[in-house]
């Protein structure tokens, strides 16, 4: 299966199993490319957000026009921060950020019972990074992109360079099959 990327000086399409690395700075503004990897050429998709809460994805969803009834959520922070919080058919919870098995576990779920073009959003692993620490985010990292060769999806994984040294963003960027560099003036550098 092949999906189509609506992102600058990337190819026009990329086979099932890719995994694209989106690098930014802190200050980046990436919902636009978030929310145009999530809008194109999809049947169904999973945010997985370790940064913001469910309600501030859909927030993102709605404000660029995406489709939810094509969204699943997995809101890693609510549970851990007491927030409110509704769990229904396309919003979930796991129970904390460095919850890795749990978050690995449900996108493999999610994967399993959808068909079509399924794409994938984690937004960030820098704060997976954050809670569980960087060792078990490449892990988690490696094991998702396994999982989406295996089920012939698609995904988009946000890093901002700011926090890391180079050497933990080379070792993230070794694990993907394209890289877009987003800089802080908004130019795009892209390498698959």
């Amino acid at each position: 299966m092949t999906y189509r990327l609506e992102i600058d000086d990337a190819p026009e399409t990329v086979p099932g199993g890719t995994g694209v690395l989106l690098l930014h700075p802190s200050t980046g503004e990436t919902d636009r490319f978030d929310t145009d990897f999530l809008k194109t050429d999809t049947d169904h998709f999973l945010v997985v957000s370790t940064r913001t809460t469910a309600r501030e994805v859909r927030q993102k969803l709605e404000y660029y026009d995406v489709d939810e009834n094509r969204a699943e959520i997995l809101d890693t922070l609510s549970i851990e921060r007491g927030y409110s919080r509704r769990a229904g058919d396309t919003v979930h919870y796991v129970a904390a950020p460095d919850d890795v098995d749990g978050i690995v576990n449900h996108i493999e779920g999610f994967l399993q019972t959808h068909d079509g073009k399924l794409r994938l959003s984690f937004d960030s692993v820098t704060e997976l990074a954050y809670y569980a620490g960087e060792d078990d985010a490449l892990e988690a990292v490696e094991r998702i992109l396994e999982l989406l060769t295996e089920y012939d999806a698609i995904g988009l994984f946000h890093l901002s360079e700011d926090p890391h040294d180079e050497a933990t963003v080379e070792s993230f960027e070794s694990l993907f099959d394209g890289v877009i560099d987003l800089d802080e003036d908004g130019s795009v550098d892209a390498s698959f």
